[in-house]
């Protein structure tokens, strides 16, 4: 069974780094407030709007250094990261996970943060939280149902989400544990210490900002090394902000995913709310979940 890290109380304590790319302080302060009125004590970390002048948030050790003191902290109940972009990679086989594997804690994040996603759960069989960051909580954001998932999945409260029905979909049902996130880096772990098993799990999928060609690239080297063939279900989130060539890839995304997955018949929905845009609900990797793709509409649950 996966390894539940505890459901958060109020008075718990939320621990706020950068172990990727730089973040301004200033755009946190929503989020530090927020999490605050929830209930939760908050504790931001060195690498939150960090003297670094390059893309980072601090050089490699800084960064390192900050996520490992949040990992080990006791008062610290779960590990939200301000923002992805790109870093962790650089810094995963350096972190000491001896004292999370007794005391795991909720770690929350998406796009760069799905190569801790994948380490945890393909090393040490732990749960974490694909879910909002704290850029999200901006703008009103706060109020809305996919920040707000994210409290209820800390809460311990049980996920059940529906999405309406895409032309591309396949109807179905699915039951296995949920893995997955950012498409690029799904590809990139392939063959790492980090790289996700997909047999008989429900995967998911996500993108912003790469061209159609680099889509269908990626998606034939996940095909190529047998992460699509035996999936018990998938899930394809946004794939949003997506650019073509001078000379035209010749077909949109969506017909490129479905293309490359037309020979195989288990259950796939289209456009579900997992993306890098407001539409992102939180989820649970490595748990549990039932797929169920009818004519009208997606069901997703624990």
């Amino acid at each position: 069974m996966i390894k539940i890290p505890p459901y958060l109380h109020p008075g718990d304590t939320i621990g706020i780094v950068c172990p990727a790319g730089f973040m301004d302080t200033a755009k946190v302060q929503t989020c530090i407030s927020t999490l605050q009125a929830w209930g939760y004590k908050v504790k931001v970390g060195e690498t939150v709007g960090g003297n670094s002048p390059t893309y980072f948030s601090g050089t490699d050790e800084e960064r390192l250094a900050d996520f490992q003191q949040m990992l080990d902290d006791d008062e610290v109940n779960a590990v939200l990261c301000g923002r992805g972009g790109y870093g962790m990679g650089r810094i995963i086989d350096k972190i000491d996970f001896k004292k999370f594997k007794r005391q795991p804690k909720w770690v929350v994040g998406y796009s760069d943060i799905t190569v801790l996603h994948a380490h945890l759960y393909s090393n040490y069989y732990i749960s974490s939280l694909h879910a909002p960051m704290a850029a999200a909580f901006n703008d009103e954001g706060f109020k809305n149902e996919y920040v707000l998932s994210l409290k209820k999945a800390l809460e311990g409260r049980k996920i059940k989400y529906t999405c309406p029905a895409h032309e591309f979909n396949r109807k179905g049902e699915a039951v296995g544990e949920l893995v997955g996130g950012n498409l690029a880096l799904l590809a990139h772990l392939t063959g790492t210490g980090s790289d996700i098993k997909t047999r008989g799990r429900i995967l998911f999928i996500e993108d912003v900002g790469e061209c159609s060609y680099n889509i269908d690239r990626m998606l034939h080297q996940l095909k190529r090394s047998g992460k699509l063939s035996r999936l018990a279900g998938l899930i394809v989130g946004g794939f949003t902000d997506m650019k073509d060539t001078e000379r035209p890839f010749g077909k949109p995304v969506h017909e490129i995913i479905r293309d490359i997955i037309k020979e195989y018949d288990y259950p796939v929905c289209f456009d579900f709310p997992v993306s890098h845009t407001d539409r992102n609900y939180a989820l649970k990797v490595g748990v549990g979940y039932k797929l169920k793709v009818t004519k009208n509409k997606t069901t997703l649950g624990e």
